[in-house]
């Protein structure tokens, strides 16, 4: 029988939530919870527990960092999940990784920079296109992993460069 495990802050109380058996069993804090849910994030849920109703909208939603902001019976929260993967970080004692800003692009691999689309002091957004680096004869497009502020650029076009090798840096 295979689990997920899951946490989820709402405010600042914190809960434990374990789904089994694809959904058949899912437990709060280790206590059965019996809910009936319908609906969909984008019109909405509807939820039955312990006899009350509940009509929940999903306000807003980033993935990326597993926040949320939602509106339970005319009452907004903000919501943070944490996956399996996020609570073995936490366990190992290494949750600051899943959230470490990337303060640098490198080169993937080696290659002949052809074009630099951003320059220091811009403010980029995460999927920009920042730089074009040439590799086995085919255009690779480099893009922000995040959003930033260019803080340097340590290449020129036509460039040959290895690879790992910082191509521009980042603001903290």
């Amino acid at each position: 029988m295979s689990s997920e495990m899951y946490q989820v802050k709402v405010k600042d109380q914190e809960y434990k939530v374990e789904v089994k058996q694809n959904g058949a069993d899912i437990r709060l804090n280790g206590a059965p919870l019996e809910l009936d849910l319908k609906g969909n994030s984008k019109k909405g849920f509807h939820l039955i527990k312990d006899r009350k109703s509940y009509e929940i909208q999903i306000l807003e939603s980033d993935l990326d960092s597993k926040e949320f902001l939602v509106e339970v019976n005319g009452n907004v929260f903000p919501v943070k999940g944490a996956d399996r993967f996020d609570l073995l970080l936490k366990d190992l004692g290494m949750e600051h990784l899943a959230n470490a800003a990337v303060n640098d692009l490198k080169a993937p691999m080696p290659g002949l920079v052809l074009d630099i689309k951003v320059a220091p002091g811009d403010t980029i957004k995460k999927g920009q296109a920042i730089l074009v680096l040439e590799a086995m004869k085919m255009e690779n497009v480099l893009k922000a992993e995040r959003d930033a502020v260019v803080k340097s650029i340590n290449c020129e076009k036509s460039q040959a460069v290895e690879k790992n090798e910082v191509l521009i840096e980042f603001e903290a």
